[in-house]
């Protein structure tokens, strides 16, 4: 009797020990568990972050091909421009001495003929200096029409950074693409929304991220309503 006694105390306290060791094991096993959910949802976000910024880096290189590309034909054009600029000038010249001289010419076999009608060939040779006067006045009035016409409009370059979504690489893209304040931002179209988007690699990041409708606001200097939809707006957490 007290041998079966005592064989029923081990059994019970070889269970509780084993009941306590496996709810040690199992208590370290799902912090194991945890820590390696945590690595996982680390790693997923450095690859996010490594994706993107291989997309603006994509981007940035495909800005600085165009913008290389946009300085050669500027140079092709500007010397092409200066070409044709320095052989047009002789020609004219040696061309109005022809004319001028050729008039003369003319006239004196006609005046040579004609004795009697002198008074004739005057009214005519006072039509032409009309007509060769009103010339060089329609020039310098085309001439100074043309800087008028390509005079660039001028405004204050805006902060851009203050959207959220919009970094020190996005900024530097959007000058590129000529957007430099929140009106431009704030009429866009969906074109354009597009056409941003292919150049910066985005995919749908302007309407998550509320771009325009930021834009609008501070376009329109509502800075209350602004802070008060976008908290974050300035904040570490802006990009």
């Amino acid at each position: 009797m007290g041998t079966f006694f005592y064989v029923i105390l081990a059994f019970l306290v070889g269970v509780l020990v084993g009941w306590f060791i496996w709810g040690r094991l199992r208590g370290e096993l799902d912090s194991l568990r945890g820590d390696l959910d945590r690595t996982r949802g680390e790693r997923d976000k450095l690859r996010a972050d490594s994706d993107r910024l291989t997309g603006e880096l994509n981007a940035c290189g495909k800005t600085r091909s165009d913008l290389e590309r946009q300085l050669r034909e500027a140079q092709a054009s500007t010397g092409a421009g200066a070409a044709k600029a320095s052989t047009q000038p002789p020609a004219a010249l040696m061309s109005t001495p022809a004319v001028a001289k050729s008039a003369p010419a003319a006239a004196k076999p006609a005046a040579a003929k004609a004795a009697p009608a002198k008074a004739a060939p005057k009214p005519a040779a006072a039509k032409s200096p009309a007509k060769t006067s009103a010339a060089p006045k329609a020039a310098p009035a085309a001439k100074k029409a043309a800087p008028a016409a390509a005079k660039p409009a001028s405004g204050k370059p805006d902060n851009l950074r203050r959207l959220i979504g919009i970094g020190p690489v996005n900024e530097k893209l959007l000058k590129a693409q000529g957007v430099t304040s929140f009106a431009q931002i704030a009429a866009w179209t969906a074109a354009d929304i597009k056409r941003i988007e292919d150049v910066m690699n985005f995919d749908g990041r302007i309407a998550r991220e509320r771009w325009i409708e930021q834009a609008r606001l501070l376009a329109a200097g509502n800075e209350a309503e602004f802070a008060k939809q976008f908290p974050t707006a300035g904040t570490a957490s802006n990009t």
